[in-house]
């Protein structure tokens, strides 16, 4: 599966931004998709990950109550909606996929990867 992310940007704090993955291949609905991100000098951060079939959804404590996370199988594409923005959210988000036969859902063994997507996020 190639994946390739969108909708990064620069927002205030307290904001909102939209980003989208979409993917191409064949068999999306087999794949966990997941959101990281990662600043200049630091390690790539998990941010959220949603099942195969929509059942189950991860968050980092970061995150918790701000990001939301969907998907739609159809189309194809994830998406992360980001709202009450602070500075330290700024960083190149990436999309990533990780085939699988269970519901499981994981935030590590992603192994197929989009380029990021640049957030920054003004005080």
């Amino acid at each position: 599966v190639q994946l390739q992310a969108s909708g990064g940007g620069l927002a205030q704090a307290g904001g909102s931004l939209r980003l989208s993955c979409a993917a191409s291949g064949r068999y999306f609905t087999m794949y966990n998709v997941a959101w990281f991100r990662q600043t200049p000098g630091r390690e790539r951060e998990f941010v959220a990950a949603i099942n195969r079939n929509r059942s189950a959804k991860d968050y980092a404590d970061s995150v918790k109550g701000r990001f939301t996370i969907s998907r739609d199988n159809v189309k194809e594409t994830s998406d992360l909606v980001m709202n009450s923005l602070k500075p330290e959210d700024s960083a190149t988000y990436y999309c990533a996929a990780h085939y699988v036969t269970t519901y499981a859902l994981t935030r590590d063994r992603y192994d197929y990867w989009g380029k990021g997507t640049l957030v920054t996020v003004s005080s």
